[in-house]
């Protein structure tokens, strides 16, 4: 369904990442948010009027059935995605949801049919796609600029648990519930290594197979604060072949002082090198090739800026054309975080099929 006027937009879910997509999608050219939809009344008025939002909903059906809207941003907690998003495809609207898409594979399988048969455009809010590194990176390696890939190195390092960046988190739902399995919480692994396996296969390409240890430290008496059992995973370690051949080790945790957000991202190839540091910067990458290779001499690569996927998501509705990141890459993703636990529960290797879900 192609759009020519403005794309009258609904966001589901009114806490803090949702003023985020609001932020980005208020700034946006074409695109008007004329609904907020929270379970709790309270902050949905609250966002509304701070967001200056006309209309606003405390359940996701009284909003379908009411407003008028073009797509929705789902914003809500992990478990809600899958219904939310059925229940939005349902009634023909196109759907940015948020990471993951699912809890698991077989639930991600679900949303990618019901989107294919409403046949709207469909996306997954893979955050860090947004980086121009990333993109001029991924562009560099597709062109075959350090050659065959042999080996990759993945990381994303948080302080959280080892410090107070970002507050104290032993007093903070927002960050407890990140820990409890109990809350809904997949752990480090469901919360940002579904960031960086989407980080690492972009540019490097899909796994064939993943070994992977996954492993929750004590935390407190008893392992437990109030309502808060601190059982979900805060590190996972995975071993990593990928589908052209290379080898890779992808890892995540939130003990690492001194890295409040750090995503790292190395991959070597016959030609040369390429390593993306956040630490060091986002607009631009280091790459060791030609020249510079036989003498390990790096060079910085400035990047131009790139279309954030809420800018992407607008676009592909106003022009009647498929979204990236779209739910068949989120599916892609789910399925190796389930073969991380499956591989942890089993202590060996798991294989990942190549098929893409359509």
């Amino acid at each position: 369904m192609k759009i020519t006027k403005r794309v009258k937009l609904a966001i589901i879910g009114a806490g803090g990442w949702g003023e985020e997509h609001a932020k980005n999608f208020k700034a946006i050219p074409g695109c008007r948010i004329v609904a907020a939809c929270d379970s709790n009344a309270t902050r949905a008025e609250e966002f509304a009027k701070k967001h200056g939002i006309p209309e606003v909903f405390s359940s996701v059906g009284k909003l379908l059935k009411r407003a008028k809207i073009d797509a929705v941003s789902i914003v809500t907690p992990d478990r809600l995605h899958l219904p939310v998003t059925l229940e939005c495809l349902a009634h023909g609207k196109h759907v940015l949801c948020e990471k993951p898409l699912a809890l698991n594979h077989a639930d991600a399988k679900k949303m990618v049919a019901a989107a294919g048969k409403a046949g709207v455009v469909n996306m997954v809010n893979f955050t860090y796609r947004n980086w121009p590194c990333l993109q001029s990176a991924s562009a560099s390696i597709r062109r075959g600029d350090i050659g065959e890939i042999r080996h990759v190195e993945a990381s994303y390092l948080q302080a959280w648990l080892a410090s107070k960046i970002w507050g104290d988190w032993r007093t903070t739902p927002a960050w407890l519930w990140r820990l409890s399995a109990a809350h809904g919480s997949k752990g480090v692994l469901g919360d940002v290594g579904v960031h960086i396996v989407d980080f690492a296969t972009y540019p490097a390409g899909p796994l064939r197979e993943v070994s992977c240890r996954l492993k929750s430290f004590p935390k407190a008496p008893g392992n437990k604060i109030g309502k808060y059992r601190l059982d979900a995973n805060d590190s996972a370690v995975m071993t990593v072949e990928f589908a052209n051949g290379a080898l890779g080790v992808i890892h995540t945790s939130r003990w690492v002082g001194g890295h409040a957000n750090r995503l790292f991202l190395k991959i070597s190839g016959t030609l040369g090198t390429i390593e993306i540091d956040s630490d060091r910067s986002t607009t631009s990458y280091r790459e060791c090739r030609g020249h510079g290779l036989d003498k390990c001499k790096w060079k910085e690569i400035a990047c131009k800026p790139v279309l954030t996927n809420f800018q992407k998501f607008i676009k592909a509705i106003r022009t009647g054309t498929p979204g990236e990141p779209d739910f068949a890459r989120g599916a892609e993703v789910q399925k190796v975080l389930d073969a991380c636990i499956e591989s942890d529960a089993r202590h060996l290797p798991v294989r990942i099929s190549q098929t893409r879900i359509r």
